[in-house]
């Protein structure tokens, strides 16, 4: 009875953590499309660069400054759409030192500029200034987080998926234009250090305040982009990776670093872990840092924030009830996973955010495979059932700023775990995860395109896997019986054309089966009839 009422709390507890980021929403507007959708004023230039430069006063809870955009011109056209959520206000646009014309609509600006010829190089200056969105619920609902530590000391940071990157700096704010480079310089309390994402190029004293310069070398997501401001020590290590020397870089308040140095121990197995399954990790050249955060956490490119407590689990619960959530971090795991399935491969539209958080879920189960073993990992996946809801499909609605539901989550790593089964190669499948890192190294990319990877390296028809888990709520159902020695069986609730096999146990022997819609019959002489648990669809015998 225990268990039980922890796995219902477990699931209460993330069922309103999940829902504080992926809203049902039906209904959208002009504001949805021009957040979500690559409009004509986006399409026709090419990020290149972006020099963030500002100033973040915490007493005022304000930020002003600037941000440099450099681009490429695709097409022809002069007006350029940039993103700035209200009440945050852009205050002038500069272009070779003359002010640009600009209107606003909503959260969205469109600045009109003079001839811009195709092939070349521009920039420009965004001036801006403002009292950002405080967040309420970080991460799920994001904006800036105002807080104070034990010692009383501000502790500052962003978090910002889904809602986007907008609600604190005017940016390109769609997930299909990746800027190549950027410098990220922030002047703050001298009292107090930032952390955001790359490697400190320079602490400039300013008296007063201090001026931290973060440059980061690969291209980068909107929504990774980071500040953390607080009264942070720092310790590192050099991590022996594919690749060569990693520099692993821990940023914590001051008086929880000897918990850090214990607990941080799960970040080079993770590294060890997640190497050996999808290949080196994608941001050498920028280190991985582990940042200590006012809030649970967050897969930030190369500042990966922290807000777990230092303790095992998802905040000292194991969300599959199993007893193996307990043997990890989850966040050490989960947010680090990012890095390869969120930050190297990223989704073009949220809409696909399936593919960041399902493969990112299916890593803790990977990591249990590495280190406990095949059975400990699907004890884990298949105890993580519990929290799917089958409410929503997985994949949203395009071109409006819209995830699919949750269940993008534990159903999409279970769909994942399946997939694993029909595959019957393990060293295929790690090949397979390693591959779309290496092939879709630094990209943005969509499901078509996730999915006839996986299918052509498979040489399967993988269709109707995709579109049953991906696309429809239903939960495949096996109807079977067994009567004067015949086994019949056949699918329920499936698309059109699904037809997966599944591996069975009949009289203590696997076989394989292969139901489709119809009836299908098979001799087998016994009574003694199992599926194999790996497979996630609902068996039910009539």
């Amino acid at each position: 009875m225990k268990k039980s009422i922890l796995t219902l709390s477990i699931t209460l507890f993330t069922t309103i953590c999940f829902a504080q980021l992926l809203q049902v929403k039906t209904q959208f507007t002009r504001q949805d499309t021009l957040r979500g959708s690559i409009t004509p004023e986006r399409e026709w230039w090419d990020l290149t660069y972006y020099h963030l430069d500002i100033e973040v006063k915490p007493d005022e809870k304000f930020i002003s400054g600037k941000n440099t955009v450099h681009y490429k011109v695709l097409k022809s056209n002069n007006v350029m759409q940039i993103d700035l959520q209200e009440p945050m206000k852009i205050t002038n646009v500069l272009q070779k030192g003359k002010p640009l014309a600009l209107k606003r609509e909503g959260n969205v600006f469109f600045i009109m500029l003079p001839n811009q010829e195709i092939g070349a190089i521009n920039s420009i200056e965004i001036h801006y200034e403002g009292y950002p969105r405080e967040a309420k619920r970080a991460p799920w609902d994001g904006g800036v987080s105002w807080k104070k530590d034990k010692n009383g000391k501000h502790f500052i940071a962003t978090s910002c998926q889904g809602l986007g990157a907008s609600v604190w700096w005017p940016n390109k704010d769609h997930m299909y234009d990746e800027v190549d480079s950027m410098l990220i310089s922030i002047t703050h309390p001298k009292e107090l250090m930032n952390v955001s994402n790359g490697r400190l190029r320079e602490v400039k004293d300013n008296g007063d305040t201090l001026t931290t310069h973060w440059f980061v070398n690969n291209p980068i997501n909107n929504y990774g982009v980071n500040i953390n401001i607080g009264d942070y020590t720092n310790f590192s290590e050099k991590y022996e990776g594919e690749k060569g020397i990693l520099d692993m870089d821990y940023w914590v308040l001051s008086y929880n670093l000897e918990k850090a140095k214990k607990q941080f121990k799960d970040a080079p197995k993770m590294m060890k872990a997640f190497e050996h399954w999808f290949g080196p990790y994608p941001f050498y050249e920028d280190s991985f840092k582990l940042v200590e955060a006012p809030y649970l956490g967050m897969e930030h490119q190369s500042s990966v924030t922290y807000g777990n407590g230092y303790q095992n689990g998802y905040l000292g619960r194991d969300l599959s009830g199993t007893g193996w959530g307990l043997k990890f971090d989850f966040i050490i795991i989960h947010e680090a996973g990012h890095e390869w399935f969120a930050n190297n491969i990223t989704n073009k539209d949220i809409a696909d955010m399936w593919i960041h958080e399902s493969f990112t879920n299916y890593s803790e189960n990977l990591f249990l495979d590495y280190y406990y073993g095949k059975e400990a990992s699907a004890d884990y996946v298949i105890g993580c059932r519990t929290n799917i809801r089958n409410d929503r499909p997985i994949i949203g609605h395009y071109d409006v700023n819209h995830e699919g539901s949750s269940d993008m989550y534990y159903k999409g790593a279970n769909m994942l775990h399946t997939l694993r089964q029909l595959i019957e190669d393990d060293e295929l499948w790690r090949q397979i995860l390693r591959g779309l890192n290496t092939d879709f190294y630094h990209q943005t990319v969509t499901t078509k395109q996730i999915e006839e990877y996986i299918s052509h390296k498979t040489n399967k028809d993988l269709t109707a896997f995709f579109d049953q888990y991906l696309r429809d709520i239903r939960v495949p159902t096996l109807e079977y019986k067994i009567e004067n020695g015949e086994l019949k069986f056949r699918y329920t609730d499936i698309v059109q054309d699904f037809d997966m096999p599944i591996e069975v146990e009949i009289n203590g022997k696997t076989e394989w089966i292969f139901p489709n819609s119809e009836w299908k019959t098979k001799t087998i002489n016994a009574t003694d009839f199992k599926v194999d648990r790996d497979y996630y669809i609902y068996t039910k015998q009539i």
